[in-house]
């Protein structure tokens, strides 16, 4: 995602003040700041830009997941549902606070099917985490319908979503509490970081304090803090939310460079007989950062992958054998496999991920193609991407 690609004279110059004050964490240390709270300004316009009341920054999107489930309260033996087409900090930062990931299958929204979620719930369901994949989002109002019903969370994992809506909403807005990822191939980048946004008041202190040791912030003193609960290291950089601050600025253009090439490339798409598209829920819009579409078949799938390869279409990913990204790749997750002992909680309820039936997500996956959409591309590489792809598919169907 293009965050990289637009990094430049903006960027340089929001490092560049935190370099001349010399201080590079976001605590303390006043006098010699010269005014410059970067952490602070990008909270500020961050929650601004997403409709939220709050915003905590964190050091990655897998903190930032961390720190919404133990801000609100998740822990030992609660369970978290979740999909099997997402990233691996999904189900790592649900273990890291000792609570147990339940996955569940997708739909042709590539996200939560609500019928699996319904389900999947149990007296220990705690929070259902969709996770808004490739740009576009869960059909998040049955989400929402489920949640209430049953006195749930909906904790929104958006980090590759920026930029999308549903309502009228940003995605990320919609839930309970909402996570980015601001990683180096993100929409925007800090480099490394990460964003929890909030409407809650108890769990935006909650994230504050907990992801700094537990500090309560209170006064100028750090050393004077005290700490009602215990807490981690989650914290962000100056140098890193610097970066932000410039990216921020950009994300508009960002979108609407993506929702340009996006929208060239599916329309040469749309003319191929035998080519889908995924379902984006009615009311929203996707931040148009992926092209994801689905062939008739497993056998056709893999050989267009393999054509778009061959044609030298680059960055047009097969997400059902890619290691980082869906359930048949997490073999360590399937085995338990970890350097420290696992919560018993964990290891006792945990599904048999090597026999649990993901046939219906298999469906769906076994059929799509992901087309990164960047925005270097002049108009006429689009053009010329657009009708590669197109070849290189139509000589598999």
């Amino acid at each position: 995602m293009p965050g990289f690609e637009v990094f430049g004279a903006e960027e340089r110059k929001q490092v560049n003040d935190v370099l001349e004050s010399g201080v590079l964490m976001r605590y303390g240390f006043d006098g010699m700041r010269n005014g410059h709270w970067k952490a602070k300004q990008f909270e500020t316009t961050f929650a601004q830009r997403m409709q939220s009341a709050h915003c905590q920054l964190v050091s990655s999107g897998t903190s930032a997941l961390t720190v919404a489930l133990a801000s609100a309260g998740v822990g030992a033996g609660d369970e978290v549902i979740m999909p099997t087409f997402t990233f691996v900090a999904s189900f790592e930062s649900i273990m890291m606070l000792g609570a147990v990931p339940v996955l569940v299958d997708i739909d042709d929204t590539l996200t939560l099917d609500p019928k699996a979620v319904e389900n999947a719930i149990t007296p220990k369901t705690k929070c259902i985490m969709p996770v808004h994949m490739c740009g576009s989002m869960a059909d998040l109002w049955a989400l929402k319908q489920i949640c209430d019903k049953h006195n749930l969370l909906l904790l929104e994992d958006a980090c590759q979503a920026i930029g999308g809506t549903f309502e009228g909403k940003p995605l990320g807005s919609y839930g309970d509490l909402g996570c980015f990822s601001f990683d180096y191939v993100k929409t925007i980048t800090c480099g490394e970081g990460g964003a929890v946004i909030t409407n809650s008041e108890k769990y935006a202190v909650n994230a504050d304090q907990y992801q700094d040791h537990g500090h309560d912030h209170v006064g100028t003193d750090r050393g004077a803090e005290t700490h009602p609960h215990l807490g981690y290291n989650f914290r962000i950089s100056e140098l890193n939310a610097a970066v932000g601050i410039a990216q921020l600025d950009k994300l508009d253009a960002i979108l609407a460079t993506q929702k340009k090439n996006y929208t060239i490339i599916r329309e040469v798409l749309e003319t191929i007989k035998g080519v889908t598209f995924r379902r984006v829920p009615e009311g929203g819009e996707e931040n148009y950062s992926f092209l994801n579409f689905f062939l008739p078949s497993e056998a056709v799938a893999t050989k267009a992958h393999k054509a778009l390869s061959e044609s030298g279409v680059e960055a047009c990913f097969y997400w059902y054998t890619n290691n980082w990204h869906y359930i048949n790749g997490w073999e360590h997750l399937r085995n338990l496999k970890s350097l420290a002992l696992l919560s018993s909680e964990i290891k006792n309820q945990i599904q048999d991920l090597n026999n649990t039936d993901f046939s219906k997500s298999d469906a769906w996956m076994s059929r799509t193609i992901s087309s990164l959409i960047k925005i270097g591309w002049t108009e006429a590489e689009v053009k010329n991407r657009a009708e590669a792809m197109k070849k290189a598919i139509q000589s598999v169907l």
